[in-house]
């Protein structure tokens, strides 16, 4: 008498085996999702399709994707032809996606946690990302690591040139923001130094499992440095944001005078780069704030600081 064929190993028709035996094979593992982790699974395979669809990749692209859980986006990314290196932390979840991706040769897994804290990816997954080639990021990010692991991305020696990504909707507005908006902040201008973005569609929380209480929207990047900064650039410019968005409602020269222990120094750095010292921080550009960074005072200023 033959084995019985594997649930989740059998695409017959090209369609995804359904959701209730993803279910019952996660039971079977003793398997819940975490509220820490912030893992809410996308089970709707049209609203995977579509997302994969709305990255507009290629065959043969490299493409990231963090937070793979059991596959079901990554099925349809490997589906359009892309060479796929799907990254996951519970080995539970990646046994789920290999199994049902087993006919696929376009794929590569990794298991672990992709942040070294909060400002670094794993040493072993970047280097497994080209160091040259043109790559791509394609996730439904957990909820708990989106914010940092973008800004993380985007200061790569080689960034993807595209990031399209499942956000909660908070998430997605900060991301998308326009200096005065309300959400504009720190992490809106150090990922404004290098891409583009705009929203994309939205996900209604009855397409997830658990179902989060919070909306979802998918946020699209598009690589678009203002600059090339060498990493002592990078670190003024995020300490000048740093403190700026601490006070945002604060006028320029008030938290520069703050910063720099004087009134004087914070009015050379603010005529240096042409800015209105009653300017606030949440009206600046990402050039002005990268000005700013640039200026002499706050080179000084950083060269002298401990």
């Amino acid at each position: 008498m033959s084995a019985p064929a594997d649930p989740l190993g059998s695409l017959a028709g090209g369609r995804r085996p359904p959701w209730i035996a993803f279910r019952a094979e996660l039971d079977a593992a003793g398997f819940r999702p975490s509220k820490t982790l912030g893992q809410n699974f996308l089970v709707d395979p049209n609203a995977a399709r579509s997302i994969a669809a709305d990255a507009q990749l290629g065959k043969g692209e490299r493409v990231l994707e963090i937070g793979a859980g059991c596959g079901f986006l990554s099925l349809h990314l490997v589906e359009l032809g892309v060479e796929l290196l799907a990254a996951e932390l519970d080995e539970r979840l990646l046994g789920v996606a290999r199994r049902l991706l087993s006919g696929y040769p376009n794929v590569r897994w990794w298991q672990g946690d992709v942040l070294d804290g909060k400002h670094a990816l794993a040493s072993g997954l970047a280097a497994l990302l080209p160091e040259k080639e043109t790559w791509h990021l394609v996730s439904n990010l957990p909820y708990s690591i989106a914010a940092p692991l973008l800004a993380v991305l985007a200061r790569l020696p080689n960034p993807p040139r595209s990031m399209t990504v499942l956000v909660q909707e908070e998430v997605a507005a900060r991301i998308a923001a326009r200096p005065g908006d309300p959400e504009w902040g720190a992490l809106t201008a150090r990922l404004a130094l290098v891409f583009e973005a705009r929203k994309g569609r939205t996900v209604g929380a009855q397409l997830f499992w658990p179902r989060p209480r919070v909306a979802s929207r998918v946020v699209h990047l598009a690589y678009h440095p203002l600059d090339r900064l060498a990493p002592e650039e990078q670190r003024a410019f995020d300490a000048l944001v740093d403190a700026l968005f601490q006070h945002r409602r604060k006028q320029l020269l008030a938290i520069l005078a703050e910063r720099l222990g004087g009134r004087t120094l914070a009015e050379v750095m603010v005529r240096e780069v042409g800015l209105d010292p009653r300017a606030r921080s949440e009206t600046l550009t990402a050039g002005e704030l990268l000005a700013l960074a640039r200026s002499s005072p706050w080179t000084h200023h950083r060269a002298s600081s401990p």
